[in-house]
């Protein structure tokens, strides 16, 4: 049962292959050129499967509707990964990599005939489907991380510039200059493109608020916003922002350092107490057999 079953995930595969190239062989005069120059290089292996991710975008997610890929094109903003893919290339990225973890399975299968062969099979391509939204989400929790730890910096830049003398803007393209390298420094640098398009200074720092989606970052535009609006200080302001996003990264670091001994537990109990007692019984329980 189980080698027909495989066989016919094979042919079923090859079906899937050759209508994959036929359709790009067909629609490859009529694809879609993206302008890549003001996005991200991408990875070697997304340069590799471009073609085929930009055939799928042009032909099979076309018919996906575009409720779904304006939420997935939100979902890129808030994680950067919207200068690198646009919503109907990931959506065709998933498809290939579905397709790429069946042909994995079917080796597998193959070469070692396991008895969930058949489950296996099944799962893989839906294990493949969601792979990229787990890549997606592990981004953009490296990126919030990121963010959160350079905000303090920034913002100690930014006062010192303004209680120097510059204006906001100034004070950001100084920050900019000498802040590190990083997710937050390029979402300054599209501030000031927007405000050099025109864009108000407030609308400006909430459209990054939206992109980021972070309640630190969110409370900083909002407090500037604020103050801009009421004619406050803003050397005050920044300078209250600043040492609240410190103390708030103090409280981070000492919260992981106190769950570090109770995540430890599970490893002990595991791993490290059973090997101590096997190097400490072993010996007592080869004399007890001996004699």
């Amino acid at each position: 049962m189980l080698d027909i079953v495989f066989y016919l995930a094979v042919l079923c595969v090859a079906l899937s292959m050759m209508l994959l190239v036929v359709l790009v062989a067909r629609t490859t005069p009529e694809l879609t050129v993206e302008d890549r120059r003001y996005m991200d290089p991408l990875p070697p292996a997304l340069a590799l499967l471009y073609p085929l991710i930009r055939a799928l975008a042009d032909t099979v997610v076309q018919s996906y509707s575009n409720r779904y890929l304006d939420d997935v094109e939100k979902q890129l903003q808030r994680t950067g990964a919207g200068y690198l893919l646009t919503g109907e290339e990931f959506v065709a990225l998933r498809l290939l990599s579905a397709l790429i973890f069946l042909l994995l399975a079917l080796l597998l299968v193959a070469a070692l005939r396991p008895a969930s062969g058949l489950l296996f099979l099944l799962g893989a391509p839906l294990a493949g489907y969601h792979f990229p939204l787990v890549w997606l989400r592990d981004t953009r929790q490296r990126r919030e991380k990121a963010v959160v730890r350079a905000l303090p910096v920034y913002l100690d830049f930014i006062t010192l510039a303004v209680e120097a003398g510059l204006n906001l803007t100034g004070a950001m393209q100084q920050a900019m200059q000498k802040g590190p390298a990083g997710p937050l420094r390029n979402e300054f640098s599209t501030v000031l493109r927007d405000l050099r398009s025109g864009v108000s200074r407030g609308e400006a720092m909430k459209r990054m608020a939206g992109r980021l989606d972070i309640p630190d970052v969110t409370s900083f535009v909002n407090a500037m916003v604020q103050a801009e609006r009421m004619g406050s200080s803003m050397a005050n302001v920044l300078r209250v922002q600043a040492e609240q996003r410190r103390n708030e990264r103090f409280q981070r670091a000492e919260k992981q350092a106190m769950q570090a001994p109770v995540k430890l537990i599970f490893p002990l109990i595991v791993f490290i107490f059973p090997v101590t007692f096997i190097v400490l019984g072993f010996p007592i329980a080869m004399k007890f057999l001996g004699q």
